[in-house]
This record gives C-alpha cells, structure tokens and sequence, in this order.
C-alpha cells in the first residue's frame, strides 16, 4: 500500500521570505538570459538543463509581482521539490517587471498581452525548451493561455491561477475609472489580487506586499505592464460539444488545472474560464481558507494538486491519494451556452478513496481542497 499523504498545517505566513532558513532554495543551479526577441527583451531564469523527453515548467506572474515574489513560496516548498527535481524550470519575468529592473527611456512602447505571448516561443527555442508544462497567476495566467492557443505543440499542460479570460467590460471600466479618483496604482493592483475583506483582515500579508509592490519595482515600468493587462482583449475559446466540434473549436487542447482561493477576487471569472475548456480534460480547484494568492497562502496544498497534475500527464510515479473532497460537477452544456458551472449543477461529493465514475464528456471536474 503507497503511503498517503498526510495533511499540510501551515500556521506561518511569510510570503517573500526565501525559505525556511533564510536561504532561496531556487537560487541553486539558476541561469539567467535576457534573450532578444521580436517585441524587446525578456528576462528569464532557467533552473536545471532541458530534457529533451520532458517538458520545462514555465512560470509566469502577475501584475505587481516578479517571479520571486510571485513563486517563491510554491517552488521552495518541500513537496514542490519532489515534483522539480524531475525537471528544468524557466521563470519569466515579464519586461521591466524582474529584480532591479532599469526603467524604460522616454517614449518606450510595452508589449501588448498578445505581444507578451509571442515573446515566448523565441526564449524556448534559443534556451533549447521544446515543450512547457505552465504555471501562471493572472496576467501570467492570460499570457500562457494565449501561448496554448497560438503553439498547441509547445504547450503540454497548464496550472491557471485567477485566469481572467475576459477583457475588461464597460461596467469593470466605468468602476476603475472611478475608483482610479480616489487610488493610486499600488491600491488598484491590491485590490486586484486581495478581496476586500482579506485588506481588512490578513494584516501581515497586506503589509508585506503593498511594500513589495510600491517599492520592489519601478512604478513607471508597472504601471506600462498593468496597462497593458488592462488593455487585454477576450481570450477566443469555446467549451467543445461532444461528438460534433471537438478537433474545430477553439480551446485549450492541453490538460489544464484551474486554481483560484474560495474568497479571491477572482473567483467568478475562473468559474467563467473553466466554462470555456474542454471538460475532460479540464480540472477547476478551489481553495478553501484562501484568498487571492494560493500559491503563496498555501504552497503545500497547491504543491500536492500540481504533483497529481503532473502523475496524470504520466510524468511521475503515482502516489496515494490523500484527504481531497472531490465533487464531479455536471455542467448545463447545451448549443450556445457558455454558463458551465454557473448553470443547473449536479453535485456527486464523494469520500475520501472513492472511485469516480461516468460519462467523461459531459463532466467537469472540481476538487475543493480544505487546510
């Protein structure tokens, strides 16, 4: 019998430390390029060497954020070890966004969302990278959503967290323009990662980002990538009908996990995205006791979900299941409907251990992970 995994008590939360004695685990075996591409140059950070039969993690961040500040948590997190020392990892920072980053000239022109996107494929070529499994928060989500949907080849599978597949609608401007009257930058992109009651409540978090935030990055420079976020166009992607216009449509083909905390301002469009993908193939995780930054809140639990992500795609032995409350979600799928999980829900919780069984093709699967 395998042995099972046993519960994560995480009772300490010091997101930008570097590990938990004070050194940065990711710093080991690092490279860094800035490789020339089409759009300007891209900072990256590859960690081990390119296995030709397996694919490199990719990261990419969010808003506000560099890849240390975003990631760091996650990859120096013990269990997260045992997934990586089966594979290089390749960190992106987007541009102007890394650690003591130069600001831009007068007049410097940033990369759209899709330009961002296009950057990539270039860096895996020069760094020897022929397929990426992805991890991305927020706008790092979008960028590797859009990757997968330009170079399906490149991409095996991806962990979107708070993917926002929309551009941002007439109500969401009319409330920033407001809001922009009475905020600064660093309010608007704090609010864009905390919901307002984590403001209020997870003081020591709040603190140690709006610092790293207003002080770790030129704000010229994060306020070109921002606009660029909010500039975003509509991801095109259509959820699959079974047996009509599955190898037509255009959506993710590959495996894809998405992550959001149960109080995270971005729970509603991540219910959006997941409406969107193809539901065998498609995983939606919500966090309980979680805000708007999983991956730092609770690296343990987000560790274990990526590592049975990784054993699903036939990477990695597989290991005992442990303690996930597992609900199959029936969507309304029908001609024209896009509401997913936001429709009529039938919900099969089953126990711990209990064989999950049905027709596939019309199921999507949510796992709520609780601490």
């Amino acid at each position: 019998m395998m042995e099972e995994l046993h519960d994560v008590q995480l009772t300490e939360i010091k997101p930008l430390l570097t590990g938990q004695n004070g050194r940065n685990l990711q710093d080991f075996d690092c490279q860094e390029h800035d490789v020339e591409t089409a759009h300007g140059v891209l900072h990256v950070t590859m960690r081990g060497v390119a296995k030709g039969n397996r694919p490199t993690i990719l990261t990419y961040h969010d808003i506000g954020l560099n890849h240390k500040s975003c990631f760091n948590s996650l990859f120096n997190y013990e269990d997260m070890q045992e997934v990586t020392q089966h594979f290089s990892v390749l960190h992106v920072d987007a541009p102007g966004q890394q650690e003591n980053a130069p600001v831009f000239p007068a007049g410097y022109q940033y990369p759209t969302m899709d330009e961002l996107a296009e950057m990539l494929p270039p860096v895996l070529t020069q760094l020897q990278v022929n397929s990426v499994i992805g991890i991305g928060v927020g706008a790092g989500a979008y960028i590797l959503t859009k990757l997968a949907l330009n170079e399906p080849s490149l991409v095996e599978g991806l962990v979107l967290i708070n993917v926002d597949p929309c551009a941002k609608g007439w109500v969401d401007w009319a409330a920033s323009k407001l809001s922009g009257w009475t905020s600064n930058l660093v309010d608007t992109i704090m609010g864009h990662h905390f919901s307002p009651e984590e403001l209020t409540d997870n003081m020591e978090i709040i603190q140690t980002y709006r610092l790293h935030i207003s002080q770790d990055i030129p704000q010229d420079n994060l306020a070109m990538f921002y606009s660029s976020y909010d500039s975003r166009a509509e991801l095109q992607m259509e959820r699959p009908l079974p047996g009509l216009n599955e190898n037509t449509v255009t959506t993710l083909r590959c495996p894809a996990l998405l992550v959001v905390g149960d109080t995270s301002p971005a729970v509603d469009v991540v219910v959006e995205c997941n409406s969107r993908l193809n539901p065998t193939k498609t995983t939606l995780l919500k966090m309980a006791d979680c805000g708007g930054l999983p991956q730092v809140v609770q690296p343990g639990k987000l560790a274990e979900a990526f590592k049975y992500f990784v054993q699903g795609m036939g990477y990695m032995p597989t290991a005992g299941m442990t303690r996930l409350v597992r609900s199959r979600t029936h969507s309304a799928s029908s001609v024209g409907s896009t509401d997913g999980l936001r429709g009529r829900n039938a919900n099969n919780t089953l126990a711990e251990g209990a064989n999950s069984t049905g027709p596939e093709l019309t199921e999507a699967l949510t796992i709520q992970m609780t601490a």
